[in-house]
């Protein structure tokens, strides 16, 4: 068992609330993160029962140099979620506050936390060049949840994904589309090979087709190219959409399982997938959506539901990694440590330089004097 660090003794304090947004199985730190922060002089305080929907017992954060006690009056805290009214009212005025906090789509969370005094840092803001691949949260996450779409797809599927030789014949195996081609797109494809299906990437940035094909998948050209900055794709033009949809409407068809993972941030998801996309399916056939969240990939999608139209089953889960939490909260907290050793002095003291591009880019509030 590590010794924890007394709240008297360290030089700054990190508290780790349980989270409280429904279907939130994640924390934000796990037991051998906080055995590194202890060893930096750092005093954890964790929540009671914070980790146990990703099966993480109290005793196993105490084991480590945590202290279980009052998370919200620490100098750092540290989430998954955004927070909720409630839980920016409990936070010191000059705490510093580090999750995912959808700035883009949640502006009054932003205002509250700047109302607040609160200096904050949103881990999808992280630019995402190579010395902040470590804090890259985004990535972690959409790792997991291109993985488990694929396990999602094959147990709705009415197929086998791999071909089966048998006594009584040959089964084909399935045929896997996958619409967006960043990393939860690439885990899909990677994960539906694994299982056996004959593999197709799509994306509107050309350039990601040779790791497509790295992967043993065949890539779908529709000849559109939307490459953007920062690695995402730009928003079509009107004329491109309408091209876009209308070939990609006659390559659906041919697909025993369709994923999309197709996200603008801050804007609505485009949609890939019409309905009468989805009518030229098969019965039996699958479409995982996993941009329920900002709207849907699928014009028939209702997000975090199943629903079944001309036999397809369209299915668009919502917050995905929160259902792997062991393994998600552990990339998770790996992704925040590495965040926070850009803010820690030698002594453990807290000390972010603003003026460090990573740093610069993922606040989006701080607290003025």
């Amino acid at each position: 068992m590590i010794a924890a660090v007394t709240a008297q003794a360290a030089r700054t304090r990190i508290g780790v609330p349980r989270e409280s947004a429904a279907g939130e199985r994640r924390v934000a730190l796990v037991p051998k993160i906080v055995s590194v922060l202890c060893a930096r002089g750092v005093a954890v305080v964790v929540e009671a029962g914070a980790g146990l929907e990703a099966l993480i017992p109290d005793e196993d954060f105490r084991a480590a140099g945590a202290m279980i006690g009052d998370p919200w009056d620490a100098d750092v805290v540290l989430k998954v979620a955004p927070p909720t009214e409630a839980e920016i009212a409990l936070l010191r005025s000059d705490a510093v506050l580090i999750g995912f906090l959808a700035p883009l789509s949640a502006p009054a969370t932003i205002e509250q936390l700047r109302t607040a005094g609160v200096t904050a840092f949103a881990m999808e803001a992280v630019p995402r060049i190579s010395r902040a691949q470590s804090m890259d949260a985004l990535s972690s996450q959409a790792n997991v949840a291109g993985y488990k779409s694929v396990l999602m797809a094959a147990e709705k599927s009415t197929r086998f994904f791999p071909m089966l030789t048998t006594a009584a014949g040959t089964v084909k195996p399935a045929t896997v589309l996958v619409l967006g081609v960043g990393v939860a797109g690439l885990q899909a494809l990677a994960t539906a090979k694994r299982l056996g299906a004959r593999t197709t990437g799509y994306d509107v940035r050309p350039e990601v087709a040779e790791q497509v094909r790295s992967l043993g998948a065949q890539w779908l050209d529709l000849g559109i190219d939307a490459a953007g900055e920062g690695g995402y794709a730009r928003e079509l033009t009107e004329d491109e959409r309408a091209e876009q949809q209308k070939r990609l409407t006659e390559a659906i068809t041919g697909f025993d399982v369709v994923i999309t993972t197709a996200l603008v941030p801050g804007r609505p998801a485009p949609r890939l997938v019409t309905a009468e996309a989805v009518q030229g399916m098969r019965p039996g056939s699958v479409v995982v959506d996993l941009a329920g969240e900002a709207g849907g990939n699928c014009e028939l999608t209702e997000p975090g539901a199943d629903v079944v139209r001309h036999g397809v089953t369209i299915a668009s889960p919502l917050n995905l990694p929160a259902t792997m939490p062991e393994h998600a909260s552990e990339l998770y907290a790996r992704n925040v440590a590495a965040l926070l050793a850009l803010m820690l002095d030698d002594d453990g003291a807290l000390a972010p330089d603003f003026t460090d591009e990573v740093l610069a880019k993922a606040c989006v509030t701080r607290r003025e004097g």
